[in-house]
């Protein structure tokens, strides 16, 4: 059987709070930018984590999921779960923690912990029932 690629996904929740605030802009300039979300207020997030690569021979598998879930909760859950992300996530600092930021900074600590021939193709978070982000990494921005 001759398989290019595979795509697996691993899906987890955590539970955060956070506020958008862009700090160039003042409280009221924030507030009618962001509305009730300039406030502080939590999120019960759902993450998608999709990953691709060759089926190995010698395992059937493109990667353990034992190990992707382990590395998701270890690189990320473990990191964010039940925090402030304005204040107590190191690589969050800085960053207006909207559900796109928060893709990109995760892309940033899951990718290059990934075995080698295993690439992160997607990120996926739900931040509402009605809302979720989508990102493909830096590489789909170029393409």
């Amino acid at each position: 059987m001759n398989v290019a690629e595979v795509r697996l996904t691993h899906q987890v929740e955590f539970c955060a709070a956070h506020h958008l605030v862009a700090p160039g802009l003042s409280a009221s300039d924030n507030q009618a930018l962001y509305g009730p979300c300039a406030r502080p207020h939590g999120h019960n997030y759902r993450l998608e984590v999709t990953v691709a690569g060759p089926v190995q021979a010698a395992t059937g598998m493109v990667m353990d999921l034992n190990r992707l879930r382990a590395l998701v909760a270890e690189r990320l859950v473990q990191r964010v779960d039940h925090l402030d992300l304005n204040r107590d996530v190191e690589f969050l600092l800085g960053a207006i923690t909207t559900g796109e930021n928060l893709l990109v900074r995760f892309w940033d600590q899951l990718a290059p912990a990934l075995p080698e021939g295993v690439r992160l193709v997607e990120l996926r978070l739900g931040e509402t029932r009605d809302n979720g982000i989508v990102y493909h990494g830096p590489a789909a921005a170029r393409a």
